[in-house]
């Protein structure tokens, strides 16, 4: 008969490929796990792994069973998770979070979160979008906070608000290239854009919006933060687009202008996501408009927040994100929150 409690060392084991690792995740000792396994291999009546020296490598019959265990553990997990939650809100919540919106959305989402929904615990993961998609799938996360859209199967989306991307550039280029106002995609010099390294789909974003093929390519300078490339721009190092919603908190150097572009601005749509199956969708569309009316953000289907979200240029005049540029902003998203 097969158990849940061999799924989940299956499903460790082909992650893992190695039984050490496998059993140190699932807090158990290696023939203990190692037995199990056999047990399983024994009930299905095939080999799910071949034994190699220091790894295991998965059959293909045993790649297609680890995949279907992995939807029967987070099929369960939802089950668990309907029974225990009947209010909104309450109990644990696991939410996944991007680094390039946890920094910003955090420290003004939970303090509301909490005063609004005290009987609520909420456990943060950050990290980069393909380890959260991939932990949200295996029921290890709830909801990942995220830039849409998103390729991954299974899942649901709703956009939460547009973030307009601005041009970040040292002060003593900005008043050449911003003497006009607002200034074009065409007018950033692609061979100087610094950008954050490899998986960050901020990096992809920059380079879907300002590096397409046959163009000069960004410099080969990468950072892991924000912070790293703002202070790069500082020192001359080059330009880079940032986040709106990252303004307030990133531009915190004199020798940094920001610019706005002209329009149709480039801008990411932030949204959650989480799996088609959970019964918690109750809870995601609650979490959602909190995060609106918290960062006074316009939501993607066009409503107003309670106040507009505000940050001054350092050149002066309408900030990006003042309230005249608010109310003049184009809402974005497929799926609005309800």
């Amino acid at each position: 008969m097969v158990t849940l409690r061999q799924l989940r060392y299956l499903t460790a084991l082909a992650r893992h490929r190695h039984f050490g690792r496998a059993a140190e995740d699932c807090a158990v000792t290696q023939p203990a796990l190692s037995m199990q396994i056999r047990a399983l291999e024994r009930s299905i009546g095939a080999d799910l792994f071949e034994r190699r020296p220091g790894e295991v490598v998965l059959t293909d019959i045993g790649r297609e069973v680890a995949e279907r265990a992995e939807s029967i553990l987070a099929a369960t997990r939802d089950l668990i998770d309907f029974a225990r939650h009947r209010e909104v809100l309450s109990g644990v919540l696991r939410l996944g979070v991007i680094p390039t919106l946890a920094p910003y959305v955090l420290p003004r989402v939970l303090p509301r979160l909490q005063a609004q929904y005290p009987a609520l615990r909420l456990e943060v993961r950050e990290t980069q979008t393909k380890l959260l998609l991939a932990e949200l799938a295996r029921a290890e996360l709830d909801c990942v906070m995220l830039a849409l859209p998103t390729e991954a199967a299974d899942l649901e989306t709703a956009a939460l608000f547009r973030d307009a991307f601005l041009l970040a550039l040292p002060a003593c280029e900005a008043l050449r290239l911003g003497a006009r106002g607002r200034i074009s995609i065409e007018a950033v010099d692609r061979s100087r854009l610094i950008l954050l390294e490899e998986g960050h789909c901020l990096r992809d974003q920059a380079l879907a919006f300002c590096a397409p093929p046959g163009r000069d390519q960004p410099t080969g300078l990468g950072a892991t933060s924000l912070a790293t490339v703002m202070q790069m721009v500082a020192n001359g190092y080059g330009v880079t687009l940032v986040p709106e919603i990252a303004a307030a908190v990133e531009l915190r150097d004199d020798r940094v202008k920001l610019l706005r572009f002209a329009e149709p601005e480039p801008a990411r749509t932030v949204g959650l996501a989480w799996r088609r199956t959970s019964p918690r969708k109750r809870d995601f569309a609650a979490l959602g408009e909190v995060v609106i009316q918290a960062l006074g953000v316009v939501a993607a289907n066009g409503r107003p927040a309670e106040t507009p979200y505000a940050i001054e240029l350092a050149a002066g005049g309408p900030g990006p994100g003042s309230k005249r540029e608010a109310e003049a902003r184009r809402a974005g998203g497929e799926h609005p929150v309800p």
